[in-house]
């Protein structure tokens, strides 16, 4: 087991991918019987420092209808010259600039240890990113002020070279020059009325005049455009080193919206219109160029277009009751105008990031579709003038060892397999570019119908899950050894202005599931099935009725278990499972009452937050959110795991919880009581105070690292809070019932995964 548990964890280091079979059921029919479908967790770009990017283009497949590239799986005749490709058998020829090469002197593409490889695309033109601010003014004095220090401070963060706007909205929506020296100078717009991409252009002046300057190949390899050049377009959109300090003097500046609002009213807020003018002001100057928009909204949109609740108090927001009810007179029209503006902005490489901050819900259920469909950051809390807003908002700039943004732009995925897969769909934040191929199956799982997706943006925990489809026959058996293989191309916009492609090609063995069942079962990935099982019960709850999809689930495990399990027939206390199998009921037993799937005590914005979180986060997170880590601190021993259960809650105990969403701190009754005491002050009581403080350094160096930063809650038990804590663990002790009830089994902790699993029940 902890030889397969190093193979899994090698492959998904090297080309961050997780199989849920790591060996592949050789027929069609096999495969379904697997119940657990055939796919995969890819992280594109996920960090490997030890891959320095290759200065030349890559080697593609002659033949027009495969153009898979060179990798370590092709066979190679070096005393000719050829190399055949592994997808089609294709033989090709080498390039003249690799005549020098041997066995003994391979280039970097075929050497076994880069079966992900990273290319330096140098014919392709550099262009600077582009971040547009859209700013809401409807928020409190407070709030307002953190947002524009917090912006102030990112104009330090930026690359000087990249260009920056800004647009702000309350009941009008101002588009702001920041081309003018000394004074200010805006275009307001209505709040109430939407604008084509050609009326905002016309509107605003861009292109009368002057055409657009393209960027020559070769020059201005960080630059893109020449800033030099004054356009028209540059009033709106300058290079952070020109407009800094004008930028920083007018955020310093701005006022909240001066509309008067009457009692027992909303304030007006345009936020529909407001993205719409950002999408089309980036649609008429840099189409197909690396730009975010970066939308801060303290509230919902309450006119116009994309409107989610009327001005008057006395109307609450939807909830998910009135959704089901059907009782939302806003909801299907402002998703409808939030879907399109998403769809338009994603077609042109265009990110839609969300900041929304708000004691009440701001419309992120019906705006969902803005980053979703753009990979686009979504953060959620309750003000902006809090350390949870400031910190996650500076770490959207953060840098990896090199010193470079982690973040891409402009992303395409292309998708290669051999002949006898094909390709069903995809789940994650991204588009179908609709292409059609032989690769492509004709049953669809999340966005299928294509061998190729858009992922507008890029950073280094994005993950996205591939489903595929064996269609080899049960009669035509594939022969002994062989292997399956699948490339993911991602070409993207590397945050330096350069166009990268990163090259991921892997091989796992087919097996006849019909006699080798057992080798199968052995090569079972339960982690990685438990996340891709997650994504497709979510996606099927964005469109079903949550009852039917907690059905669904619970059937696929009941086969699961009995494709799998060991038992005797009217004997429960006989099932077994084998070890690679355990884990897997209990992910399923914590998804099924998790937030994803249990929309009771959220809300509609809450709940899509959610949902998004785990469809764009990497595995060992997603599992986290799926099954919170749970650790003990007592004097008993150092900090260990423990199960998420009641019998846990202890009074000697401290107890550190991470949801990903927060890390809990609750202390138990006794040591609350010391706590109270000040014991930790006096010292002869100085490991107490040590017992204190342990938990509190294990939690800082989560919230150190995480994006978005979760919400930190310090408790004691029976307080207030401590319901975060009580909502998570399984409640096998009540005050009904202090005994545990029968246990089936008691699942062990895996350091490696830094989480906790919890006993399964009767």
């Amino acid at each position: 087991m902890a030889a397969y548990q190093d193979f899994i964890q090698q492959n998904e280091d090297r080309d961050g991918i997780r199989f849920s079979w790591n060996v592949w059921p050789s027929s069609r029919l096999e495969a379904t019987r697997m119940v657990v479908p055939l796919a995969c967790l890819y992280t594109p770009l996920k960090e490997r420092p030890d891959l320095p990017p290759i200065n030349y283009d890559p080697i593609y497949c002659g033949r027009s209808g495969c153009r898979a590239v060179l990798n370590p799986f092709c066979q190679v005749d070096y005393r000719a010259k050829v190399w055949s490709c592994n997808f089609c058998f294709h033989r090709n020829n080498f390039p003249p600039q690799y005549a020098a090469i041997s066995e003994q002197h391979q280039p970097a593409e075929l050497i076994p240890q880069f079966s992900t490889i990273e290319y330096t695309l140098t014919k392709a033109p550099s262009h600077p990113p582009v971040f547009l601010i859209v700013l809401d003014t409807c928020m409190d004095d407070e709030d307002l002020q953190a947002v524009k220090e917090s912006l102030q401070m990112s104009l330090s963060l930026l690359p000087p070279n990249a260009l920056i706007g800004l647009i702000t909205f309350g009941k009008m929506v101002q588009v702001h020059e920041l081309g003018c020296e000394g004074y200010s100078k805006s275009y307001v717009f209505r709040g109430t009325k939407d604008l084509t991409a050609k009326q905002i252009q016309e509107m605003l002046g861009i292109g009368k005049g002057v055409a657009p300057i393209q960027p020559s190949r070769g020059s201005h390899p960080q630059g893109g455009v020449n800033p030099s050049q004054q356009l028209p377009s540059n009033r709106f959109l300058q290079p952070v080193h020109k407009c800094d300090m004008a930028l920083t003097d007018l955020l310093g500046e701005l006022q909240k919206d001066p509309w008067p609002v009457a009692q027992g009213k909303r304030p007006l807020r345009s936020t529909g219109v407001a993205i719409s003018i950002a999408v089309g002001l980036l649609e008429c100057t840099y189409p197909n160029t690396g730009a975010r928009i970066m939308m801060f909204v303290g509230g919902a949109c309450t006119q116009g277009p994309g409107m989610v609740v009327g001005d008057e108090l006395k109307f609450p927001i939807r909830s998910h009751h009135d959704i089901e009810k059907d009782n939302c007179k806003y909801m299907k029209k402002a998703m409808k105008h939030y879907e399109s503006l998403a769809t338009r902005s994603a077609n042109n490489g265009h990110v839609i990031d969300i900041y929304s901050c708000a004691l009440d819900q701001t419309g992120l259920h019906e705006m969902k579709y803005l980053p979703s469909q753009t990979g686009g950051h979504l953060v959620m809390g309750d003000s902006f003038n809090t350390s949870l807003f400031k910190q996650t908002f500076q770490r959207v700039f953060s840098k990896d060892v090199k010193n470079e943004f982690r973040m891409a732009f402009g992303a395409n995925l292309e998708i290669k397999t051999s002949k006898e897969l094909k390709i069903q769909g995809c789940i994650g934040s991204c588009i179908s570019l609709a292409t059609k191929s032989p690769v492509v199956s004709e049953s669809e799982l999340g966005i299928g119908g294509t061998s190729q997706w858009k992922m507008c943006g890029l950073s280094p925990n994005s993950t996205y899950a591939f489903y595929f489809e064996v269609v080899n026959q049960h009669n035509a058996p594939i022969p002994q050894g062989g292997r399956g293989f699948i490339q993911f191309i991602t070409q993207y916009q590397h945050s330096s202005g350069q166009r990268r492609m990163r090259v991921s090609t892997v091989a796992r063995n087919w097996v006849d599931a019909s006699i080798n069942i057992q080798h199968i079962a052995a090569c079972f990935d339960q982690e990685s099935s438990a996340v891709l099982m997650a994504r497709m019960a979510i996606y099927r709850a964005e469109t079903d009725d949550g009852p039917d999809v907690l059905r669904w689930l619970d059937r696929m495990l009941i086969r699961l278990c009995q494709k799998f399990g060991e038992f005797n027939k009217d004997d429960p206390s006989s099932f077994r499972f084998s070890e690679q199998f355990t884990l897997y009921p209990q992910f399923m037993f914590h998804l099924r009452r998790s937030q994803f799937l249990q929309v009771f005590n959220n809300s509609p914005d809450e709940t899509s937050y959610y949902r998004h979180m785990l469809f764009v986060e990497d595995l060992t997170q997603s599992l986290i959110m799926i099954q919170p880590i749970l650790y003990a601190y007592s004097f008993n021993g150092p900090p260990e795991p423990v199960l998420l259960d009641t019998s846990s809650i202890q009074p000697d105990r401290i107890l550190l919880m991470d949801t990903f969403f927060q890390i809990l701190i609750c202390h138990g009754e006794t040591i609350a009581q010391w706590r109270k005491m000040k014991y930790q002050d006096l010292p002869e009581y100085e490991n107490f105070k040590q017992l204190l403080q342990a938990p509190v350094d294990d939690a800082q160096e989560i919230l150190q690292t995480r994006f978005p930063m979760p919400r930190y809650i310090d408790t004691d038990a029976g307080g207030s809070q401590a319901r975060f804590l009580l909502s998570k663990v399984n409640p096998s002790q009540t005050h009904n019932n202090m005994f545990s009830w029968g246990q089936v089994c008691v699942l062990s902790y895996l350091k490696s995964r830094r989480f906790v699993l919890v006993e399964v029940h009767d």
